[in-house]
């Protein structure tokens, strides 16, 4: 874990402000994957670290390999590479202009294994949505996994095991109960909208 956090900070990826987390929270940090993923050889090996915790994950027992899906747009980068260090095919879902997600690119075949990967996860919500949307078109979904798990612990049974290369608690608050250091400081929002 301290190395991945080593590689957030020597990146500039792991910030330090007030900020506007897409849950709608409030925190002092953010971690902006998208620094840390622009450097190719860093993303290969760090998503590598990922796919390796899924590799159990990924073959069923047909010897089938489970399909790669991420939310967009955080994710899509994690998603790639976790797909070509486990040899298969990688798809996405996609921001419908309403601040869901939807499946428009591909095709589930039913009965078809797949395997999460997202960049870093709160309170879960867009893993929720992904695996909402591969399961209504009858996926299955056998994992989930994210380089960043920031939630404390308080991720939601998500019906499938969850594994991330960070766990954090970090402190998060609701707008209406900011800490003194950050009321009068200006919040920005810099994940995807």
């Amino acid at each position: 874990m301290s190395d991945i956090l080593a590689l957030f900070k020597q990146t500039g990826a792991l910030l330090q402000g007030h900020f506007i987390l897409r849950s709608g929270l409030h925190s002092r940090e953010f971690f902006q994957c998208a620094l840390l993923l622009q450097d190719a050889p860093i993303a290969a090996s760090v998503c590598g670290e990922l796919a390796e915790k899924l590799k159990s994950f990924a073959t069923d027992t047909d010897g089938k390999k489970a399909t790669v899906v991420s939310p967009a747009v955080g994710g899509i980068i994690v998603g790639q590479e976790v797909a070509r260090h486990l040899g298969t095919r990688h798809i996405f879902v996609e921001k419908d202009g309403t601040g869901g997600l939807v499946l428009r690119r591909f095709t589930i075949n039913p009965g078809e294994h797949f395997i999460v990967a997202e960049d870093v996860v709160t309170r879960g919500g867009r893993v929720q949505e992904t695996l909402d949307i591969i399961r209504a078109h009858g996926g299955i979904v056998v994992a989930a996994g994210a380089i960043v798990d920031r939630s404390g612990g308080k991720i939601p049974d998500f019906g499938c095991p969850f594994v991330s290369l960070v766990q954090m608690t970090p402190e998060t608050f609701p707008a209406d109960a900011l800490p003194a250091d950050l009321i009068g400081v200006d919040a920005v929002k810099p994940g995807s909208k």
